[in-house]
């Protein structure tokens, strides 16, 4: 019988789904558990990839969004684990540099943003694989972006959705000002990306990799980290490639 680990966020559903299924399936502890069964939204699952790395992860919407959670059921949880599919998901690394001399490091499981902090728009200098492709873009910001995080706020600012195993990265552009019609682009997976903050001191942007934030940004340096592996399960027939195909006919 597989063995279980859950945990939730802080909310009042969240809590006493936890409480109940706690009670009926009881609790193993995390180290110990052949999975881990979070209880909450998309944001919680991905602090619960974080913290747990390696072991597979099945999430149930007890959140808001849930794009990437199961729905919740009470019944039946051990049969529909065993029946999941499991899909890898490698996260992007991130080096920043700040104003302050540092360099910060963090990994991020959907994508890497910089965004503006003052009143004026950014200007940021694009280089792949050590050449320069755009000497100046001026906008709100840029992220890049995994296949997995592709439909959250990639899609939202108008960027591709990319298929799970694709080996490929999403550049996008927020709310992009010069060039005013460029959308982005799409990379190899093992591209390294460094985007150059211009003017830094008249235009601050900060860095963010999954709610992880480095203020007043220099310059930031991202490629894909495939010594990491998350694993995510989903409901037999419901899974990522699946959720992705759907949210484009939307």
């Amino acid at each position: 019988m597989t063995t279980i680990h859950f945990c939730a966020s802080e909310t009042d559903t969240a809590l006493s789904a936890l409480g109940r299924l706690m009670q009926r399936y009881g609790q193993a502890p995390a180290a110990r558990a052949d999975v881990v069964v979070a209880l909450g939204g998309d944001g919680f699952l991905l602090s619960t990839l974080r913290q747990n790395l390696g072991k597979p992860v099945y999430g149930m919407n007890r959140g808001t969004v849930g794009f990437l959670m199961n729905d919740y059921a009470e019944d039946g949880l051990h049969e529909r684990i065993a029946a999941a599919e499991d899909t890898v998901i490698n996260p992007l690394s991130m080096v920043a540099g700040s104003a302050d001399g540092a360099e910060y490091r963090a990994l991020a499981i959907n994508e890497v943003s910089m965004l503006r902090t003052g009143p004026q728009a950014a200007s940021i200098r694009i280089t792949v694989d050590g050449r320069v492709r755009m000497e100046e873009l001026i906008c709100d910001g840029l992220m890049v972006a995994t296949p997995a995080g592709s439909t959250a706020y990639n899609y939202s600012a108008g960027g591709p959705i990319l298929p799970m195993g694709s080996d490929v990265l999403a550049l996008t552009p927020i709310a992009s000002f010069r060039p005013r019609r460029w959308r982005g682009a799409i990379l190899r997976h093992d591209s390294v990306i460094r985007l150059d903050v211009l003017d830094a001191g008249k235009r601050p942007v900060m860095a963010d990799a999954d709610s992880k934030q480095v203020d007043r940004v220099l310059w930031v340096e991202i490629r894909s980290e495939p010594r990491v592996a998350h694993r995510l399960l989903f409901d037999h027939g419901h899974g990522m490639e699946e959720r992705m195909m759907r949210e484009q006919f939307l």
